[in-house]
């Protein structure tokens, strides 16, 4: 089972080691964390992806609410949440090869960020799951680099 967290945290120094501090020390574990701040410059907000039985969900929502820095945790249903997630990827193309990098990006809504005479760099946003395919259709051309943000997450409007 997967639990999705969203997490109002007072935007100041220490409290990402302490939100994940509490992680290690519980021996729950972080699939996905992503930080940002939010439309008030005090406030952040982690998306914190985890995994377990619905005990070890208990837990981490009820560890969350006590944290001093915390102001507010959502658990989210996934059925009941838009979550994305943004990668960045090297490759190394060559003449032969470089079409058909670029027509798997336009099946897949990659895009092409930076050419170079031996590699390109390719951002995809996009669920989890779809970037995990992505990185498996660009080992062949030969991986130089990843970077991935961890997926943010979002509830849908409730009707």
């Amino acid at each position: 089972m997967k639990g999705i967290f969203s997490v109002e945290v007072e935007n100041k120094a220490g409290v990402l080691s302490h939100v994940s501090g509490l992680f290690a020390r519980r021996g729950f574990n972080i699939d996905s964390l992503a930080v940002g701040e939010t439309e008030d410059k005090d406030i952040s907000n982690m998306t914190i992806i985890s995994s377990g039985d619905e005990r070890v969900m208990e837990q981490i929502e009820k560890q969350l609410n006590k944290k001093i820095d915390v102001i507010k945790v959502r658990r989210f249903s996934e059925s009941k949440v838009v979550t994305r997630e943004l990668l960045m990827i090297k490759v190394t193309y060559t003449n032969a090869t470089r079409a058909d990098i670029m027509q798997i990006c336009s099946i897949t809504g990659a895009h092409i960020v930076d050419l170079a005479p031996k590699s390109m760099v390719i951002e995809l946003t996009a669920k989890t799951k779809k970037v995990d395919r992505f990185i498996k259709l660009m080992q062949p051309f030969g991986i130089v680099q990843i970077a991935r943000t961890g997926a943010v997450a979002i509830q849908r409007e409730i009707d």
